[in-house]
């Protein structure tokens, strides 16, 4: 990490040119701009602030402006607001050369917080908890995988027969993870050097799939730490001509990419969860109870929901268990160690809004003395148990349905009704880049063509009782990838068409 006086003293003597000026739009990932650490230097510490457009908290993952913001739209014309450095997060990026790095707070021009930004989203769980005497501790694991294309290659392909890193299963095994040593030794140490505490690294449970794991630390200075690491990654990627996806679901074929979060609250250094406590136990129930109304949160995009089956890794109920991996919330760690790991969310959740839930709903827990269900011991795959949301749409009709979310996150502009919207805005989006994705490869087939040109007209009574039939027939037969002949980057010998399989790589 950097104070503001190594970083004058940095610049002075030509050590920084450039300060990465960040904050994290809804999506999770790191928006700002770079500026010259001369000037930075020289505004900044007398109270200036960058300002941004405030359409990057409007946008879909596109990049696309989306209607229907109260607090970004073209009828306001899309203002500025500032970005105002937290200088306890200023530290130096060393895999880019003379740059360092600051994570801003969102304002508007007078100084009031912009709410629905995700880091203000979390800071006022925060303060709730503080307020109540704890202070939470999060830990995230995220998995991502490391594929041999490059970004630009991968693009070209339009994201499909890329080609994992190592050809089989990576889970703990020692031989296969030395294959990819080199780039994870190089994150390792990147993020050591931008103040990040590394713990370990691992292969998980796919071909090319990995996970590196950081020590625990308060909710804020660990999502923090989360999107610098996940947006270093990247660059370290590009950097070493490959690429990573963070995507909960890149292949249908893959085993899904999660983001394991473990909590605990804590109150004068020590772990109130200590002995499962009552307080333990109703931010558990608490957990249990507003799952399905935050799943959003969780959960935000359509890919997000393609990760949940049965056998994945991935839990399908919101069952608790002592170390019992089925489950959607086990227990891990013993006395001051003790704590809460939900399974349910992926790699492609935000950070400050996932921690923001999970703590909301725990709080909530703890506020109405909710009681804890009992454990479930066995293949929580297999159980009765509530299910979680099975699509993005169920998990819309949760969120609306429900008023924990308003509650504590606030109605008027709040961040649970614009991502109520937002998921409903993509939800449609998707569907229509879907359908016009493949009536366009349809339409370029010259099969397609030729068979249409032979065709005889039909009027439109017999048309319309053919089409019944047909659906009636395409909904009776099963789905069965075609074969098809292997080609370099394939992994295997069958595939879906790429609208059915993904949605988008760049989560």
């Amino acid at each position: 990490m950097l104070t503001k006086d190594q970083l004058a003293a940095g610049v002075k003597s030509g050590e920084f040119d450039t300060v990465v000026v960040a904050f994290t739009d809804m999506q999770g990932r790191l928006m700002g701009k770079r500026v010259d650490a001369e000037y930075f230097v020289e505004t900044s510490y007398e109270g200036e602030s960058t300002e941004g457009c405030n359409y990057l908290l409007a946008l879909d993952m596109e990049m696309d402006p989306v209607p229907g913001y109260q607090m970004a739209n073209w009828e306001q014309g899309y203002g500025d607001f500032d970005l105002v450095p937290d200088f306890k997060t200023l530290r130096r990026i060393p895999w880019l050369p003379s740059t360092a790095l600051v994570l801003c707070d969102v304002a508007w021009h007078d100084g009031k917080p912009v709410r629905p930004s995700p880091r203000q989203v979390l800071r006022a769980q925060i303060e709730r908890a503080r307020k109540l005497g704890f202070e939470p501790m999060f830990g995230s694991e995220l998995e991502f995988y490391l594929l041999k294309e490059t970004f630009a290659e991968a693009h070209a392909r339009n994201y499909t027969g890329l080609t994992p890193s190592v050809p089989y299963i990576l889970d703990y095994h020692i031989l296969a993870t030395t294959y990819d040593e080199p780039f994870i030794r190089a994150v390792r140490n990147g993020m050591k050097g931008a103040g990040i505490q590394v713990e370990s690294s691992k292969g998980e449970a796919w071909p090319g799939q990995q996970e590196i794991n950081f020590r625990f630390s308060d909710a804020l200075t660990m999502a923090d730490n989360h999107v610098i690491y996940k947006n270093g990654v990247k660059e370290l990627a590009h950097l070493n001509g490959c690429a990573v996806t963070f995507m909960a679901k890149p292949d249908h074929r893959w085993i899904g990419s999660s983001c394991h979060v473990h909590s605990s609250l804590w109150k004068d250094k020590r772990n109130v969860f200590d002995g499962e406590s009552e307080t333990f136990k109703q931010y558990l129930a608490g957990h249990i109870a507003h799952a399905s109304e935050l799943a959003i949160f969780l959960a935000p995009t359509i890919n997000s929901y393609k990760r949940y089956a049965a056998g994945s890794w991935a839990p399908t109920t919101l069952a608790w268990g002592h170390d019992n991996r089925t489950c959607g919330f086990r227990i891990v760690g013993h006395g001051q160690h003790l704590r809460a790991e939900s399974r349910i969310p992926g790699a492609d959740v935000n950070p400050y809004l996932c921690f923001a839930a999970l703590l909301a709903a725990g709080l909530h827990g703890i506020e109405k003395k909710l009681e804890l269900p009992p454990e479930f011991k066995g293949n929580a795959y297999e159980s009765d148990v509530q299910r979680f949301p099975h699509a993005l749409r169920d998990a819309i009709t949760e969120m609306e349905g429900g008023t924990m979310a308003r509650q504590a996150f606030g109605d008027e502009g709040s961040t649970a009704r614009s991502l109520s919207s937002r998921a409903r805005r993509a939800a449609s989006a998707a569907r229509r880049r879907c359908c016009s994705r493949a009536k366009a490869r349809a339409c370029a087939s010259p099969t397609w063509a030729s068979r249409r040109a032979r065709r005889p007209r039909q009027s439109a009574g017999t048309r319309s009782s053919s089409r019944r039939t047909s659906a009636i027939q395409r909904a009776s037969r099963p789905c069965t990838p075609k074969p098809r002949s292997a080609t370099a980057g394939s992994t295997s010998s069958t595939t879906t068409p790429a609208s059915c399989r993904r949605t988008t790589i760049r989560s």
